[in-house]
């Protein structure tokens, strides 16, 4: 069954991310040629595989539509980093909205209230459920809201 709502939004934030990982790995070399104990470098060794990983996470925000409900997820198929599903019988409304400078980027909970689904950008569609608020950040923040405009109430 082919989605009828399936976006991409692309992030240089994994790059920053990816310049950490290497940037431990340069510091765990350091540990391993000035240091007496090898622990410090290999800690950071370890650090910087899990930061790179980490930075494979943010490259993609993908928000999909898979029938009775909304996937949002962090990286691609085959691997995505994190994903959540949104039931489009749980909405009660929908509005393109922004993020707050403070949100940020990644996934956490708003100083506004609700949770934020971030990677680039201020712009956002703010999905009021029977349960919480999530705000999904998106490049094509019209195009979403139109959306799960159709989608409000269905099972």
């Amino acid at each position: 069954m082919q989605p009828q709502y399936d976006h991409i939004q692309k992030s240089p934030l994994y790059l920053i991310i990816y310049a950490m990982g290497i940037l431990q790995f340069i510091t765990a070399t350091t540990f391993f040629s000035w240091s007496n104990s090898i622990l410090p470098g290999i800690i950071m060794v370890f650090s910087g595989i899990f930061v790179i990983f980490l930075a494979s996470g943010f490259q993609h925000l993908q928000v999909v539509d898979q029938g009775n409900y909304l996937t949002i997820r962090f990286g691609k198929l085959p691997l995505p980093f994190c994903s959540r599903k949104l039931i489009y019988k749980n909405i009660i409304k929908v509005e393109i909205g922004k993020t707050l400078l403070l949100d940020g980027w990644g996934i956490h909970y708003s100083i506004r209230g609700g949770w934020v689904w971030n990677i680039w950008g201020r712009k956002c569609v703010v999905v009021y459920s029977d349960k919480e608020i999530l705000r999904i950040g998106t490049d094509d923040a019209a195009g979403l809201c139109t959306f799960l405009e159709t989608k409000i109430g269905q099972n």
